[in-house]
Parts: structure tokens; C-alpha cells; sequence
């Protein structure tokens, strides 16, 4: 890996992204010669199950843009095709079918994101293409004859998002089986209408990246190539993105910018140097320096980490009002105006609102039982004062600043409002 000629796969390497690729050298010498024949296309494909993405989908988004920056295409492909069937990987269970109306809701939350992360005019602009563009003109049978002669059942069987279901006694429908035909065939019309010559994705991705490039390569004659990123975790061996309260969501309208930021200022200690390699624009030497740090200053380097990743994604303004926002709450004891706010209907406070459904209804304990164990804790605080009483109750008299704040430890907090 030393002697990579190409930035863009050097970068990669360096900073953690690289978990397979198909051909190394070749690839290497590809975008190596990008002064002689040209920049490369490289496309990753995004399904639109949801109106956001959430930073599960980061890392891939990430490469899209280093791919920008070293001068090559990057495609991101949005799925409007491919959602019909849904995407068994990884998955025990069927997705939700969505509607028409649904799957174009989502596409349009979902562009939104890509404008914060790539450039889509000047000399070298992304692209962001539909796949229902050739997917919904397909002819059944033409489409068998053409395509489905190329893949064997038994070579099917074998990948890992139809092993695995099988192996845990979960159906599978023939409309999902057939999702690995849909993908490749991606690849092989990317390649053939945009000059795209290489897949990128997440590790569960390589069978349906290897399928492509060989359907491509049989049915059209086209030189591809594949490259996967790792699974990535945190250091407590969660999933990258899954907390206790859901998702990390992208898009502002889904998760607001104080939150986000929270997300990454509370990374563990463990996951902070990896973290400001993947998801920063950072220079290397500034996070070698940073990821050095240890005891208290570590949180200086969680502080520009969150600050980093929240200006990639929602612009300097919003990264700036969290920080502020979070040094008003936790250093000088305030209520920062950017904090999570919470409408409550002011009858609710006519006869006194239990504490414990207050601070459910804030989203600071998922169950009232959650709740009574922060309180018991010490944990749960009304206005920087510590709940005594789980059998408490909150009236209209306490508005009289106009909000509550309510915390839930050091870390999560929220303003509750009358409406």
C-alpha cells in the first residue's frame, strides 16, 4: 500500500476507508493516469428508504467527496428503481414496500445532503442520477434473456445477503433475490452511458459490486473495478450511528444541528482519531496530532471533531451555534438558545404534569421506568437542580422564565415550552 501513485487511493488508505478492492494496482495505475487519459467516474449507489440518510451512509459519502477532490467524477446514484425491491443485505426481514409517492419524498429529503458534501457544477461537478431512468423501461422477458443468462442460481445462493437470511429461517422473496440483478445491472449501464468504471460501498456490498463488474464485462465488454470500506464501529463494538435514541440522521428537519453535533462530541476517547480520519477534511498531521492527546484534552479534540463534521454537513452557521450553545449549557450553566425545544400543550400544566412523563415527552428517557432510575441515580436535573422526587409534578407556576430546562446527566439536554 506504500506505493500508491494515486492520490485518491493513497488518501483512502491512510485515513481508514479501504477494506477490499478487486484489482489494487490496476485501479492504482487508472487514476494514476488521470493527466494522460483523463479523470475517472465512480459511483455509489444510495436506496431511498427514508427521508434522510443517516451517518451509517457517511463513510460512502466521504469518498464520493475525496474522489472530487483528487480531481476524479464522483455519481451519487439515488435509488428510485431499486427501492421498489429493496436491498436484503444485512437484512432479516423484507423492507417495507414503498409507494411511488413515498420513494420521491425520500429521493427529494435525500438530495439535499449531497449538496453540502459535493460539487455539483464548476469545472468537474458531480453527478446525482436516478436508476429508475433504465430500471422502470426494462421488459421482463427481454430483460431475462439479455441479463439473466449471465448469473447461475447456485452462484446466487452463495452471497452472503441470501445465505444469511436462510441460514437464520427468514424468507426471502424472489422480488429481493432478484435485487442483486438490479444492482449489477446498475454498474454495467453506468459504465456504458457515463464511462463509470468503478463501484464503491460498504463491505456487505462486494458480491453485488463483483457481479456487476462481471456482468459488465461479459455482456459489454467494460473494464470495472470494486472497493469496499469496512464495517465500522464504535470502540464499544456498536454499530456506527445506532444510539439509544435512534438513529443519527443527517438532514436538519431530522435531527437538529445540536444534536448532530452532540453526536460526535460524545464520541468515546477510543473512536476520536479514526473518527477525525473519516469524517473530516482535516489535515493528517493535525489528526495524528489531535488523536495524541490524552486525559482532559481529549475533549478539545472531540470539540473540533464536532465541529468539523457539523460544518461539513450543515454549514459553518449551524456548527458555530452548537458549539456556543453547548458552552452556555455545560460551562456556564445556562440554557443555550440552539438546545432541543420541546411544545408542550400548556393545559398539561393546569392540574401538574408528572416529572417522569415530562422527561419521556422531552425524548430524555424512553420509558418512564428509564426515567425513575435516572432520577434515583441523580442524574435527572429541572434547571440545573437535581430531581429528588420521581413522584413529582410539574405546574404552569414553573414557566416563569418562559421554558424549563431539563438534563438528563452531563451531556443531554432540552427547553420545554408552553404552547
Amino acid at each position: 500500500m506504500t506505493s500508491l501513485k494515486s492520490d485518491f487511493l493513497h488518501i483512502l488508505t491512510e485515513r481508514g476507508f479501504i477494506h477490499q478492492v478487486t484489482d489494487l494496482d490496476g485501479l492504482d495505475a487508472k487514476m494514476a493516469a488521470k493527466e494522460k487519459d483523463g479523470p475517472i467516474s465512480a459511483y455509489i449507489g444510495f436506496d431511498c428508504t427514508a427521508p434522510s440518510l443517516h451517518v451509517g451512509s457517511l463513510v460512502q459519502i466521504m469518498m464520493l467527496r475525496w474522489l472530487q477532490k483528487c480531481g476524479h467524477k464522483p455519481i451519487a446514484l439515488l435509488g428510485g428503481g431499486t427501492t421498489k425491491i429493496g436491498d436484503p443485505s444485512g437484512k432479516d426481514e423484507s423492507r417495507k414496500m414503498l409507494t411511488d409517492d413515498d420513494i420521491a419524498n425520500n429521493m427529494n429529503g435525500i438530495r439535499t445532503i449531497f449538496n453540502q458534501f459535493l460539487d455539483f457544477d464548476g469545472e468537474n461537478p458531480a453527478l446525482m442520477i436516478n436508476n429508475q431512468e433504465w430500471l422502470d423501461s426494462l421488459e421482463y422477458i427481454p430483460f431475462l434473456r439479455e441479463i439473466g443468462t449471465h448469473f447461475t442460481i447456485n452462484r446466487m445462493m452463495t452471497f452472503d445477503s441470501v445465505k444469511l437470511r436462510l441460514e437464520r429461517e427468514q424468507p426471502l422473496t424472489f422480488l429481493e433475490f432478484n435485487y442483486m440483478i438490479m444492482q449489477a445491472y446498475d454498474f454495467m449501464e453506468l459504465g456504458k452511458r457515463y464511462g463509470c468504471s468503478l463501484q464503491m460501498g460498504g463491505s456487505d456490498q462486494w458480491g453485488n459490486i463483483v457481479n456487476g463488474m462481471e456482468l459488465g464485462r461479459r455482456s459489454a465488454g467494460l473494464s470495472l473495478y470494486g472497493l469496499t470500506t469496512p464495517l465500522i464501529t464504535t470502540a464499544d463494538g456498536k454499530k456506527m450511528g445506532k444510539t439509544a435514541e435512534g438513529a443519527v440522521w443527517l438532514n436538519e428537519d431530522a435531527l437538529p444541528a445540536y444534536d448532530y453535533w452532540q453526536f460526535w462530541r460524545n464520541a468515546q476517547d477510543g473512536d476520536v482519531g479514526r473518527f477525525l480520519r473519516l469524517f473530516t477534511d482535516l489535515p493528517m498531521d493535525e489528526v495524528k496530532r489531535l488523536e495524541a492527546l490524552e486525559g482532559a484534552e481529549i475533549n478539545d479534540a472531540k470539540i473540533i471533531l464536532a465541529d468539523e463534521a457539523t460544518k461539513m454537513c450543515r454549514g459553518i452557521g449551524a456548527a458555530e451555534a452548537a458549539n456556543k450553545t453547548a458552552r452556555e449549557t455545560f460551562i456556564q450553566g445556562g440554557a443555550g438558545a440552539d438546545l432541543p425545544t420541546v411544545t408542550i400543550a400548556a393545559g398539561n400544566f393546569d392540574n401538574g404534569m408528572s416529572v417522569v412523563d415530562l422527561f419521556v415527552e422531552a425524548g430524555l428517557g424512553a420509558s418512564k421506568g428509564e426515567v425513575r432510575r435516572l432520577i434515583k441515580g441523580g442524574g435527572a436535573k429541572i434547571n440545573d437542580q437535581k430531581v429528588a422526587n420521581a413522584e413529582g409534578v410539574i405546574s404552569s407556576d414553573a414557566f416563569a422564565d418562559g421554558q424549563i430546562k431539563l438534563s438528563a446527566g452531563k451531556k443531554r439536554h432540552a427547553l420545554i415550552k408552553q404552547g
